[in-house]
């Protein structure tokens, strides 16, 4: 499994991009994608307080409502 990172699509774009791991990194790019180790090597770089934490989140969709 691999984690696409696309800042464009990231819900708290602009609040939290200071304190981004990808930010901190490599600056706002346009899109990412790092595979399971990548990502769990984030954490545990994040974890050791060494960068922070990946801040991305990602919209989730709403029910579905169906009209009478």
């Amino acid at each position: 499994m691999t984690t696409r990172i696309d800042c464009d699509t990231c819900e708290v774009r602009g609040l939290h991009c200071h304190d981004c791991v990808v930010t901190v990194l490599l600056g706002p790019p346009p899109e990412l994608t790092f595979d399971d180790d990548g990502r769990r090597a984030l954490d545990v770089l994040a974890q050791g307080g060494l960068v922070p934490p990946l801040r991305l989140v990602q919209p989730v969709d709403g029910p579905v409502v169906e009209s009478a």
